[in-house]
């Protein structure tokens, strides 16, 4: 009776010491999962500080620019620089529009863009599918060789374009045609989105190559009827990108047109309209005309980002 009775109470505390253990890890369980949440909120917090810290260090250019443009001369050469206009001096927009030859500028700016654009896609889609799917001897070393330009800076080659399209008459103000096609041509090829292009292009399967060699289709109609259309994602990436890089050239646009106003670009204009030396009120109207020039820019980028982020993405799936 007695060895009944005492195995009884160790299976009471065999049962007691078991309870304690599964509380013990079910509180241990708790705890580790409430430090996880803290360390969780507090890694969340620091991110979106760090985050929200950078955005304003990136949108103060931005309002600084506007706010400039509602300035007088009078408030903008003050030692101590003010955040807010203290009279919005809307009339420098007017002004603005008056000095800048703004219609001139967009016709030149459109059509040394489109062409460029147009003549881009073209030699990019050629290069691109021969690189990814053509055969031929030295195929990798030559696009060895064209990765490797793009470590040179484009600086570089201002020169030997400049005496380039000297030799063909294409320079001096004077022929207009010739200055179109001088701001048009050494930018009609791109390694950069050939081999974004050719990355997209090799995504594509080997099978339907051969399907479509076995239905008789030549290399031209299956680029164009099966490529092209599969890649329209990084095609419309590149579209956009050259519009942008178009509307921002400087260097180029500015050697070629030097005389010539009516072959400016919108940033050289943007450049070469305003003369801030003698007069403070000019600040004001440059910064207006350039809020002018940056609103189309922007707004391309904010309707238009969804398809960079998808073309480039859709590109680097496959190296």
């Amino acid at each position: 009776m007695e060895n009944v009775i005492e195995t009884k109470n160790l299976q009471n505390e065999s049962y007691k010491d078991v309870v304690l253990v599964m509380r013990d890890e079910h509180q241990s369980a708790e705890e580790k999962d409430r430090a996880s949440k803290i360390s969780h909120i507090i890694a969340m917090t620091f991110t979106y500080i760090f985050l929200a810290v950078l955005a304003v260090i990136m949108i103060f250019p931005f309002y600084w620019m506007i706010i400039t443009s509602l300035k007088s001369g009078t408030e903008i050469k003050q030692l101590v620089p003010t955040f807010w206009p203290m009279t919005m001096r809307w009339d420098n927009y007017a002004r603005a529009f008056a000095q800048l030859n703004f219609l001139v500028l967009m016709r030149n700016t459109l059509i040394v863009g489109i062409f460029s654009t147009l003549g881009t896609l073209l030699t990019t889609i050629f290069a691109a599918f021969a690189f990814a799917r053509l055969d031929f001897k030295g195929k990798d070393f030559i696009f060895t060789l064209l990765l490797g330009t793009m470590m040179i800076p484009g600086e570089m080659m201002v020169i030997s374009n400049y005496i380039s399209v000297s030799l063909l008459g294409m320079t001096g103000g004077t022929n207009v045609i010739g200055a179109y096609g001088a701001m048009i041509l050494p930018f009609m090829i791109s390694v950069f989105y050939i081999y974004l292009l050719r990355q997209t292009f090799r995504q594509i399967p080997n099978e339907l190559y051969l399907a479509a060699k076995v239905d008789g289709k030549s290399d031209w109609e299956f680029l164009w009827k099966v490529m092209v259309p599969l890649a329209k994602p990084t095609l419309t990436t590149i579209l956009i990108l050259k519009l942008m890089g178009s509307w921002n050239a400087y260097v180029w646009p500015q050697l070629i047109a030097t005389g010539n106003p009516d072959l400016y670009l919108i940033t050289v204009g943007l450049r070469e309209t305003f003369s801030t030396a003698g007069d403070l009120d000019a600040y004001g109207a440059q910064m207006a005309a350039t809020v002018i020039v940056t609103v189309p820019l922007l707004l391309v980028f904010i309707f238009c980002r969804k398809y960079i982020m998808r073309g480039v993405s859709r590109a680097g799936i496959k190296g």
